[in-house]
Parts: C-alpha cells; structure tokens; sequence
C-alpha cells in the first residue's frame, strides 16, 4: 500500500467538511467544535492551519477566494481539487476496511499492571472506570440532545455512537477485572530475579498455601 503523501487524521477532517461547502480555516475549527467532532479529531489553529497548507501543497484543495468579515482580517476560503476528493473517498474506504495497528497508551499501562500489586491495580482500574462513566454519561447526553432531538441525522453522528460502544466494552472489562483481583481470580504470582533470570511462582493467598 503506497504511503499517503497527507496522512494526518485532522486532514481527513479538512476534507470531510468541504465536501458540504468552501470555508476558511476558522470556520472549519468552530464547525467541528459546534458538531462535538474535536472528540474524534484533535483541533487547535496551529496545527489546522499547518494541515490546510499541507493539504494545498499537494494539490488536494485549493483556495477559491479571500474575504473580509468587518474589520477582521482577510481569510482564505478553500475548497476540495478533484484530486483531493478522489483521495478522500478512497482514504475512509481504506480506514474503514482495513483495521490498523494504533498502540493505544491504556493497553501498553495494562501490560504492566503487575507492577501496581493487587491492591493498586484495582484501586487505579477503579479510578479509571468513574472516569469512563461520566464520559459516556456526557456523551450520551450529546447524542440524546443532537440525534435523539432529530436534529441532527445519526449518519452524521456515527464515530460517536461507535466510541461509546468501545467505552462501554472497557468500562465492562475494566469492572470484571477489578472483581477479579478481589475475589482472586485474578491472582498476583510471587517475582523474584535469579542469576538465571526473573522467575515467578503461585501466588499465596495468605494463609500459607498456594493457588
């Protein structure tokens, strides 16, 4: 698969939003704040305008025209080449096919959950599920307000219905394994570091025998 020569997910963005219209970099940040997008697309003015000059540098938009609002300095308004809109339909389809391997800093924390002892574990993987609750809780309530109202259609809103779906599943997870370490199924074995290297044995369950 040849390197895309734009790959960052904020032009993805960029081009999404013109295919509805030309608009000028402010717009486009205000647009997907209002649409709640900045949950799905990290957004900020420095690294938009650097991605729009990169998205203009290989020729996928191109400014239209530049206009003035009052006393407001001029802005650009941009708009998709068709080269720019070929590779836009051909990047979602290619996103949305083919899984990739995106090493989420939670599971690389997971991998070394023995470090924090039982007692740790579960008391950090507790933290983390009330912060995944009032996150889906909010973020509910946004799709209640914006798809649930009718006002907006669910097609527009559909990454966010698929990340409360993936929040859901880790909020699952993360409960199960708590219980887990509390009931013992999820047993801690006993490390120790030899000359011939780190070893592990069963782990005692306190009253001297092993399990």
């Amino acid at each position: 698969m040849a390197r895309r020569k734009v790959s960052n997910p904020l032009a993805l963005a960029v081009l999404g939003l013109l295919q509805e219209q030309s608009m000028h970099p402010y717009e486009m940040a205000s647009t997907l704040r209002e649409r709640h997008k900045d949950g799905s697309f990290k957004v900020n003015s420095g690294s938009l305008y650097d991605t729009v000059e990169a998205l203009v540098r290989h020729g996928w938009i191109e400014p239209v025209e530049t206009a003035r609002d009052g006393r407001r300095p001029e802005r650009t308004v941009y708009a998709p080449t068709e080269l720019g809109q070929a590779e836009f339909v051909r990047w979602v389809d290619e996103l949305v096919r083919t899984p990739i391997a995106e090493y989420p800093k939670f599971l690389a924390a997971v991998s070394y959950l023995g470090a924090l002892g039982p007692d740790g574990a579960a008391d950090a993987l507790t933290e983390r599920a009330g912060h995944l609750v009032q996150r889906i809780e909010q973020t509910q309530a946004v799709l209640d307000e914006t798809v649930g109202s009718g006002a907006v259609p669910r097609l527009f809103m559909i990454e966010v219905e698929c990340a409360l779906h993936a929040w859901q599943a880790e909020l699952d997870w993360t409960r199960r394994t708590v219980a887990e370490i509390g009931d013992g199924r999820l047993a801690w074995p006993r490390v120790e570091r030899t000359e011939q290297g780190w070893t592990w044995s069963a782990a005692d369950d306190g009253n001297g025998s092993e399990r």
